[in-house]
């Protein structure tokens, strides 16, 4: 997959300009992409990335023959950083922080902005995980840069008529939506915490029912929906929409089979499970509905929409996709 991508304006004012050295330690960039001119937004704030990861970022930018620009983000500027960063049109726009701030990121850019590389520097990291195979945003950065190509990356967006959200991965809708954060837990090796989300989710199960209809068909009835990007299905061999894939547990005792599922092995299999692709879903409920879009808890109005996009944006990634957090 190729991707047509314009010359890159001036770097943004305030980032550190660096250059490949040419002595024998210098990385070699990929030959998939143009990658003469690189910057890296760098939020120091976010959970995975810490106050030295900028100058970190440089020292491992310096060794690639390429222009690059480093710019940690500051309070307050986030907006104009990121505007700056998009205009300057480099071949490749890195992006280290949270899962929210590098899908709004990668929205702003679109399908015909510049190369976007979300690297982990979050809680979860699905995308980057996804793209890269690694919570390491060192070694994403690294295999980005020597074998990465221009990949188009679908997705779904989410709207409530308030809120507007375009996920990469995976979107929860319902009570089981809080299972997410059980099942990072126990991925990171947390047990207590995990158990801990698990109660509270359990709590939330059984406070009604959501209705929904996908792609105008009669509604149906779940205690929750998942909706799954192709990039990360299991079950979806091309980009022909959503995976959706409704959960209608009879009783606290399914309820306890389909988290073990969730957080053990292929929820699928579970016979209160049932799925399908989709474009378009609208969905509604008696009070707000709580969400889980990729990785990041929203509580959403009584009444959503959710609608498929085929190409979100261009992602540099290796081909294929990694995917290392395919559901």
């Amino acid at each position: 997959m190729s991707a047509t991508l314009t010359p890159a304006a001036e770097p943004p004012a305030a980032a550190k300009a660096t250059t490949g050295t040419s002595d024998g330690s210098a990385g070699v960039l990929t030959r998939h992409a143009p990658l003469r001119r690189v910057t890296m937004l760098v939020n120091p704030l976010a959970g995975g990335v810490g106050p030295g990861a900028a100058g970190e970022a440089g020292a491992i930018l310096d060794r690639y023959a390429c222009e690059a620009s480093v710019v940690t983000l500051e309070a307050g500027r986030f907006d104009d950083q990121i505007a700056a960063a998009l205009e300057a049109r480099p071949d490749v726009l890195f992006v280290l922080a949270g899962d929210g701030t590098a899908g709004r990121i990668a929205s702003r850019a679109g399908p015909d902005g510049p190369l976007v590389a979300p690297l982990p520097g979050g809680t979860m990291n699905m995308l980057p995980r996804a793209l890269y195979g690694t919570g390491d945003w060192k070694a994403a950065l690294k295999v980005a840069l020597e074998e990465g190509a221009p990949q188009g990356v679908s997705g779904g967006e989410v709207s409530d008529g308030e809120f507007t959200r375009t996920f990469y991965c995976a979107a929860i809708f319902g009570s089981p939506a809080l299972w997410a954060p059980a099942r990072e837990a126990i991925r990171v090796g947390k047990p207590s915490l995990a158990w801990a989300y698990a109660r509270r989710a359990l709590k939330r199960a059984f406070t009604g029912q959501m209705r929904f209809a996908l792609d105008g068909r009669p509604p149906q009835r779940a205690e929750a929906l998942v909706l799954i990007s192709p990039m990360i299905s299991r079950a979806m061999e091309e980009d022909t929409g959503l995976e959706a894939a409704a959960m209608n547990p009879a009783d606290a005792g399914e309820v306890f089979r389909l988290a073990a599922h969730a957080v053990l092995d292929d929820w699928r299999q579970d016979p209160a499970v049932t799925t399908r692709a989709t474009q378009r879903v609208d969905m509604r409920a008696r009070s707000r509905i709580p969400a889980v879009i990729d990785g990041e808890p929203v509580l959403l109005r009584h009444r959503a929409r959710v609608r498929f996009i085929g190409r979100a944006f261009q992602a540099l990634a290796p081909i294929p996709a990694a995917a290392e957090d395919s559901v």
